[in-house]
């Protein structure tokens, strides 16, 4: 949790009726920006605030938006509601080689409730990610590169799985969303990078090239 993090205020009924609205507007809603309190915030724990259908139409919404926009994960306080819930899937096509680099594999749809995580292992890596609440720039970012995941299943059971690689750094990625955590916060700011500085410089597999030009993370 980040320390300046603090509950939201919500309470269950005003987070049902803050899905209830987003569930009936008709239309797929937009993505909330860095500068939203709710970004800022740690989100309500899961305890039974939706029912069964709710949850999931909700996390049918939550997919759509991903795939629209397009991302790897989503978590619902990016639609601006405060609940400990985040949707993950990468089956995006990378090349070989930089999915090498980076650890990279085809992560089928998962949905966690109520994640944490610890590292797993002692070994850490850096390389650019971008936020789709942070619209436009990209920055390396510093994260263990296996962590053991702590979360809800949907059928309410506790379960434990590991992740390493690309993976693991999406996992980390969406549960910080729900601690009031954004990657900007762990991010090397020397590094940030416009998308289309990104794109036209630091687009390696690795980020070799700009920790030496920019002036990151001298040591690694």
């Amino acid at each position: 949790m980040s320390p300046d993090a603090t509950p939201t205020d919500y309470s269950a009924a005003r987070i049902h009726e803050t899905v209830q609205e987003v569930l009936t507007a008709g239309v797929l809603p937009a993505i909330v920006q860095a500068g939203h309190p709710v970004l800022r915030q740690t989100a309500a724990p899961f305890s039974g605030q939706l029912s069964d259908a709710e949850l999931g139409q909700l996390i049918d919404l939550m997919r759509s938006v991903m795939h629209k926009a397009p991302g790897v994960g989503l978590a619902a306080p990016q639609l601006g509601i405060p609940l400990q819930l985040a949707v993950l899937e990468d089956q995006f096509e990378v090349d070989p080689a930089v999915a090498a680099v980076r650890g990279r594999e085809p992560l089928p749809f998962f949905i966690m409730l109520n994640p944490s995580f610890q590292p797993s292992g002692g070994t850490t890596v850096a390389f650019y990610e971008g936020c789709l609440s942070v619209n436009g720039l990209q920055a390396a970012v510093c994260r263990p590169e296996s962590v053991r995941l702590d979360f809800t299943a949907l059928d309410g059971t506790r379960q434990q799985r590991e992740f390493s690689g690309w993976q693991a750094r999406i996992v980390q990625h969406e549960t910080d969303h729900l601690h009031g955590i954004l990657y900007l916060d762990r991010a090397e700011l020397r590094s940030l990078s416009s998308n289309a500085e990104y794109s036209a410089r630091w687009a390696q597999p690795d980020i070799s090239l700009a920790r030496k030009e920019l002036g990151f993370l001298p040591d690694a």
